[in-house]
């Protein structure tokens, strides 16, 4: 198959009302596995479209030449709010709760997404030649209405479609985009982006608390062997101000955010077949970080991992068995009844934390080329014995029913 170098392709959805990493790396994957984009209309929301499972896009595939996720390494800012091409995959995933003097309430995902389709570029002299291919997921939850939008882009990484640098700091795939505002540093940047049904977010986006290093001292093994990992940094409560535009009116709002990035070569081993990954911003001033990959087997991985993050930024890493996980309710696609868990009671018994996580929205499902649910949550429950609330989101990956199909 072709790639159209200088189109974009966008996909757009709309949820029926009263009714959503990442996703993180596993959209962008697709783009390997295919090796090409391909050119269609928007599907209607009816629609079910073909795409490939969460275990064959991050199970590993050819990894030779590229740099792998071995051991913890220094972490270096600004370089590394930019690309790193020796790695195959990369994201800067960012989601955030916002509110409105009205008192309307929205979620909101903004993901960008780097593949390298070989370990260095092609030796064409032409501007067109490049080995990096860009993916860009954006979704609005609007909770009043309970409409979840979402659309995709792809776009070569050359002759300025997409790209990423660190100094001064801008990812973008055509008029998608962060923008960062001074030299030497990310923060504060300008989030922009707006899809062609006319829903746009525009942001600027304040630090907050310092980068958490997940996993081991910034290392994040998700599979059992060597390399099946990411290097993962997490901003877990950055201020948001801006505007939201739903139907055509521009709303000012304030709020909070939180941004992932990650960089890996391979992540998953073969017996995975997804993942549950949750993130939470509790209203005592902490947040909370938990994965779980879901075997194929029922068992519970021995991998699954999460961070606790105190008010002033101290961070207490969590083991797979020192939380505790319950599904309390299920929602089915329209698209074909594929069975998502929708509503969650997550235990910290050593830090006497019990709490019960909502959709905000049922359905927050991303009918793109990999299909999951990525949404925002409510949070209430106890700390200590005292009522405690906040808001989060969660990626649900590996439960469409189209994930085991072959392209068509």
């Amino acid at each position: 198959m072709m790639l159209h170098t200088g189109m974009r392709k966008a996909r757009a959805g709309r949820a029926t009302p009263g009714l959503v990493t990442v996703l993180g790396a596993v959209v962008v994957a697709v783009l390997l596995v295919w090796g090409a984009v391909r050119m269609a209309a928007p599907p209607e929301r009816s629609e079910v479209r073909a795409t490939l499972s969460a275990a064959e896009a991050l199970a590993g595939g050819d990894t030779e030449g590229f740099a792998r996720a071995l051991e913890p390494r220094a972490f270096v800012f600004p370089d590394d709010h930019g690309p790193h091409p020796d790695y195959r995959t990369e994201w800067w995933y960012l989601t955030g709760h916002l509110d409105a003097v009205d008192g309307r309430s929205f979620g909101f995902q903004l993901t960008f997404f780097r593949n390298a389709l070989s370990p260095t570029p092609p030796e064409r002299a032409s501007a067109w030649s490049t080995n990096q291919l860009w993916m860009g997921h954006f979704a609005i939850t609007d909770v009043e209405s309970g409409r979840h939008v979402h659309e995709e882009r792809f776009a070569r990484g050359a002759v300025g479609l997409a790209g990423a640098t660190a100094d001064p700091f801008r990812v973008w795939i055509e008029g998608w985009e962060l923008d960062g505002e001074r030299p030497g540093d990310a923060f504060p940047f300008r989030l922009r982006a707006a899809m062609a049904s006319g829903e746009a977010l525009e942001l600027e986006v304040a630090e907050g608390k310092p980068p958490v290093l997940q996993g081991d001292a910034g290392l994040s093994q998700k599979g059992p062997e060597p390399g099946n990992a990411s290097y993962y940094l997490s901003w877990t409560r950055m201020p948001l101000r801006g505007t939201v535009t739903m139907d055509g009116e521009p709303v000012a709002v304030t709020g909070e955010g939180w941004m992932d990035r990650e960089w890996s070569t391979s992540a998953l081993g073969e017996v995975h077949r997804g993942w549950d990954w949750f993130s939470l911003q509790l209203d005592d001033g902490r947040e909370l970080m938990f994965f779980e990959l879901r075997r194929a087997d029922g068992a519970r991985d021995p991998l699954n991992h999460g961070a606790l993050v105190a008010v002033d930024g101290t961070v207490r890493h969590l083991g797979g068995d020192q939380v505790e996980i319950e599904v309390l309710d299920r929602w089915r696609s329209p698209l074909d009844g594929t069975e998502y868990p929708s509503g969650w009671r997550l235990r910290i018994p050593e830090e006497e934390i019990d709490l019960t996580l909502t959709p905000r929205v049922r359905d927050q499902e991303m009918n793109v080329t990999f299909r999951y649910w990525e949404g925002a949550l409510a949070v209430e429950g106890t700390a200590a014995g005292a009522p405690v609330g906040g808001r989060g989101y969660a990626e649900l990956t590996g439960y469409a029913a189209t994930e085991n199909r072959p392209p068509s």
